[in-house]
C-alpha cells in the first residue's frame, strides 16, 4: 500500500505544457495564479468597504438614493411625454397612465433610503421638486408643452395648478409625514394613484350604468377604484412587510378596505369633481386611515 501511494504521488501533476492548468505547475505560473486570486479578493474587499462606508454614512446613501429615485421618476415622465407627443394613447388615457405609474414607482424606491427622518425628507424632496415644477408651468413662467399635454385634460397649462399640483403635494405629504412605516401612506398613495387612475379608465370604457346621484360617474368606475386601491395597498403592504418595515395584520387589511371604499365613495360624489379628485381622495384616505388604523 505504501509502495502504491509512493508511486501515485511521484507521478507528474500535468502531462504536457499544452494543458491549460499547467500554468500552476511552474513557479512562475503559480505566482501568476496567486496574483489573480489576490486581485479578485482585493476587488471583493473594496466592494465590501464601499458598502460599509454607505452604511456608516447614511447621508451619502440617501443622496445616492435621491439621485437614483429622481432619475427613475424623470425617466417615467419622459416616457409618458413621448407617448403623448407621438399620440400613442389618447390624451385622457395618457394622463391617467402618468397618474397611476409615477406615485407607485416612486414608492417602490423608498427602501433605498435610510430609516430615519432624514431618509423621509430626502425622499420627499423628489415629489417636492415636482410641486415647484407644477407651479412654474401652471403660472406660465416655464414653458414645457410636452409636460402640459401629458398631465392636463385640455392642454391648458393652468390646469396644472389643480390636479397635478394636488397630486404632487399629496405624495410629498405622505412621504414626509407618514413614511414607509405607516399604512396610511400606503393607502393614501394607492387610492390616489391606482384607485383614481383605474376608475377613470374603466369608467370611460365600461361605465354605461351611471350612479343615481352623479351622472358623470359609473358603477363600474367606482367599483374598479375601490378594488384597485385596495389590491394595490395589499401589494405594497406585503412589499414593505417583507423588508421588515411594517407588519401584516387583519386590522391593517380591514383598514385598507375601509379606506378604499371611503375614497371611492367620496370620489363618486359631485362635490369631488368640483374640488378635484386629487385633493378629496388623499384627504379621505388620511381621515379614514387615522380612524381605523
Amino acid at each position: 500500500m505504501a509502495l502504491f501511494a509512493s508511486s501515485v504521488f511521484s507521478l507528474p501533476l500535468f502531462k504536457s505544457n499544452s494543458d491549460p492548468y499547467c500554468l500552476f505547475s511552474t513557479k512562475k505560473g503559480f505566482n501568476l495564479g496567486f496574483q489573480k486570486l489576490k486581485t479578485r479578493r482585493l476587488h471583493r474587499t473594496k466592494v465590501v468597504v464601499h458598502f460599509a462606508m454607505l452604511s456608516e454614512n447614511p447621508l451619502i446613501g440617501d443622496l445616492i438614493a435621491t439621485a437614483f429615485s429622481g432619475g427613475i421618476a424623470l425617466s417615467m415622465l419622459r416616457l409618458w411625454e413621448e407617448t403623448a407627443k407621438r399620440g400613442v394613447f389618447d390624451q385622457k388615457t395618457n394622463r391617467k397612465l402618468v397618474h397611476i405609474s409615477i406615485g407607485l414607482v416612486f414608492m417602490l424606491c423608498w427602501p433605498m433610503f435610510s430609516s430615519g427622518q432624514q431618509g423621509a425628507i430626502l425622499a420627499a424632496f423628489i415629489p417636492g421638486l415636482n410641486i415647484i415644477k407644477m407651479l412654474l408651468l401652471g403660472l406660465g413662467i416655464w414653458k414645457d408643452d410636452a409636460t402640459v399635454k401629458s398631465m392636463s385634460r385640455f392642454g391648458d397649462h393652468r390646469e396644472l395648478l389643480k390636479g397635478p399640483l394636488y397630486y404632487a403635494f399629496s405624495i410629498t405629504y405622505a412621504c414626509a409625514i407618514y413614511w414607509r412605516y405607516s399604512p396610511i401612506s400606503i393607502g393614501l398613495i394607492c387610492n390616489l394613484c391606482a384607485g383614481d387612475g383605474i376608475a377613470d379608465i374603466v369608467g370611460r370604457r365600461f361605465g354605461k350604468q351611471k350612479l343615481p346621484y352623479n351622472k358623470n360617474k359609473s358603477f363600474a368606475g367606482s367599483i374598479a377604484m375601490a378594488a384597485a386601491g385596495f389590491l394595490a395597498s395589499l401589494g405594497f403592504l406585503h412589499y414593505f412587510s417583507l423588508l421588515g418595515y411594517i407588519q401584516v395584520s387583519s386590522k391593517t387589511v380591514l383598514g385598507f378596505l375601509f379606506m378604499s371604499l371611503a375614497a371611492a365613495l367620496v370620489e363618486s360624489h359631485p362635490l369631488s369633481s368640483e374640488l378635484d379628485d386629487n385633493l378629496t381622495v388623499p384627504l379621505t384616505s388620511v381621515l379614514v386611515g387615522s380612524l381605523v388604523l
